[in-house]
């Protein structure tokens, strides 16, 4: 098999109850078709990493692996992000895969081999409507599509773009 298009990274696990703690990994084979990381699960277990879920993977000869995966933080290049990871048993490959470098916000430069930032993470945005309105600091002004200014002008329309403001709907909670 050829490495064309391949590299590697060392890689830092760590246990996201026992942050401070890491075990780096050399030389991990970046996998953009691999949906999960997989790391050896001597090294995650030795970090304390809890076993939580059972996945099932199929393999290009169609034959099907159930794995452990747990929670882990990935450190890579100066970045972390939290993911699902593999115990990777023995004869396993030692994988970075597409999740984690998504959570890195990191993609591959592939004539250099090597990864770089991913630029601004993409985003759903409301439609400016009547109650979504584009976010500005007080006393700006923003231009409407048709060029037009919007925004407050003297005091009563100050006070009815913050009556319109109270009444938008505020982001929920995440649940405990």
């Amino acid at each position: 098999m050829s490495d064309m298009g391949t590299f590697r990274v060392d890689v830092e696990i760590e246990n996201p109850l026992r942050a401070g703690e890491r075990k780096t990994l050399q030389h991990v084979l970046v996998d953009t078709g691999a949906e999960l990381s997989w790391f050896p699960g001597g090294v995650l277990e030795s970090l304390g990493i809890q076993r939580r879920t059972i996945w099932r993977f199929r393999q290009a000869d169609g034959t099907i692996l159930a794995r452990w995966t747990g929670l882990a933080f990935v450190n890579v290049a100066g970045r972390s992000a939290s993911d699902d990871v593999v115990f990777g048993e023995p004869g396993d490959l030692v994988l970075l895969g597409a999740r984690s470098l998504e959570g890195l916000n990191l993609r591959i430069e592939p004539r250099d081999k090597r990864l770089v930032d991913a630029g601004p993470a993409p985003a759903a945005a409301a439609a400016c409507t009547s109650r979504a309105r584009p976010l500005r600091r007080p006393g700006t002004r923003v231009l409407s599509a048709g060029g037009r200014r919007s925004g407050a002008t003297s005091a009563k329309s100050a006070r009815s773009v913050r009556a319109t403001e109270a009444r938008a709907p505020r982001p929920s909670k995440p649940a405990s």
